[in-house]
């Protein structure tokens, strides 16, 4: 079993920066594909950002490509999204999630989850 805890969520304005972290314990997460997801009242939770093992490989959702970027540290067990040039359109609860397999960014793929961290960006 993997558990993760996300932090690093708050209020911030539109143009402004944020760095998700995602810590897991119980598991090493060497050996997950993890991603980061979003769900904003009203809406299907959807696919914000995913990476393989290694790292070697990466997805982004559109809407965010070239100002978010995820990354990992497996010595330390965590994953992070970091979130710049945010946009009101970008407020949602974001979610960390571990795979089983080496990259995905099929939200159904994904078996372990944290409780989500709020994002709320200002205009």
């Amino acid at each position: 079993q993997v558990q993760l805890v996300e932090s690093g969520g708050g209020l911030v304005q539109a143009g402004g920066s944020l760095r998700l972290s995602c810590a897991a314990s119980g598991r090493s997460l060497s050996t997950y594909s993890m991603g980061w997801f979003r769900q904003a009242p009203g809406k299907e939770r959807e696919v914000v950002a995913a990476v393989s093992w290694g790292a070697g490989r990466t997805y982004y959702e559109d809407s965010v490509k070239g100002r978010f970027t995820i990354s990992r540290d497996n010595a330390r067990n965590t994953v992070y999204l970091q979130m710049n040039s945010l946009r009101p359109e970008d407020t949602a609860v974001y979610l960390c999630a571990a795979a089983s397999t080496y990259y995905t960014s099929k939200t159904s793929d994904y078996a372990y989850w944290g409780q989500g961290t709020q994002v709320t960006v200002s205009s």
